[in-house]
């Protein structure tokens, strides 16, 4: 079985995404992948300075992300030339690592944007979509990271409307208010009424 987990930022996917590698999947995990695509030497490197120029390149010799954030948020058509370039890498990348799995072992693909790239809902079985509110989202992600409550919403407005994401959902995870015990509650009978039905 093949699971889509999405969410957004601050919605506590990366821990429903632990949860599940506890009860035995193999996790894809497509921002620590684009991450290391991009790092000094990083396979994405060569091309992301032809296309964007030296004021991308940190100085270690990886992609600065802060300042391609700046970019992608200014101009929509730098957010199209950078995917075009990490798609492709992450993509490959997702199934050599998908193809190291055990026989008969779920696979679980993390991929934040899984509604706004479309391509996944042919990839994956079922998509499990992990939900909170902007407020909380903003909440969590500025507590955590030390971010401006500005830089927070705008990574937001990029992501997919929650209702948009909700709508793709074959399982929705509401993780407002949950404490990690019930959480983990949740995950687990979710991964039993899923395992279930791929047997029959």
């Amino acid at each position: 079985m093949r699971i889509g987990l999405t969410g957004g930022i601050g919605s506590g996917k990366s821990t429903v995404a632990s949860l599940l590698v506890g009860l035995g999947a193999k996790l894809v995990d497509t921002d620590a992948i684009a991450r290391a695509v991009a790092q000094p030497q990083g396979a994405a490197m060569p091309a992301l300075e032809a296309e964007f120029g030296p004021s991308v390149i940190a100085a270690d010799g990886g992609l600065d992300r802060a300042r391609m954030r700046e970019l992608v948020f200014a101009d929509p058509d730098a957010k199209r030339r950078l995917e075009a370039i990490l798609h492709p890498l992450i993509g490959a990348e997702c199934e050599r690592q998908a193809a190291t799995a055990a026989a008969g072992q779920t696979l679980v693909f993390d991929v934040p944007l899984l509604v706004e790239s479309r391509r996944w809902r042919a990839i994956v079985d079922r998509v499990l979509v992990v939900d909170a509110s902007e407020a909380v989202q903003l909440h969590r992600v500025v507590a955590r990271s030390g971010w401006a409550p500005e830089a927070v919403r705008a990574v937001i407005a990029q992501q997919a409307e929650r209702s948009l994401r909700r709508a793709a959902a074959d399982a929705l995870i509401f993780n407002e208010t949950l404490s990690l015990a019930e959480l983990s509650l949740e995950v687990r009978s979710l991964w039993d009424r899923w395992a279930v039905a791929d047997t029959r």
